[in-house]
């Protein structure tokens, strides 16, 4: 009885490369997100910034 050792991961499949591809679409996605997200922010904080200077312009001209 000592003998009969139930060994699961020697049925388990060795070939992880769907795993790891999905996990690096994953990590893609989620700095693709941060990328978009952060490129989105400073375009409204530069637009806020021509906004503001060009009022100042303006504002000297006439």
């Amino acid at each position: 009885m000592a003998h009969l050792k139930l060994d699961l991961t020697a049925s388990a499949p060795k070939d992880e490369r769907g795993a790891t591809a999905t996990e690096y679409g994953l990590l893609v996605g989620f700095i693709a997100l941060a990328i978009v997200l952060g490129v989105t922010a400073f375009g409204t904080a530069l637009n806020g910034f021509f906004n503001d200077l060009a009022g100042a312009v303006a504002a000297l001209v006439f």
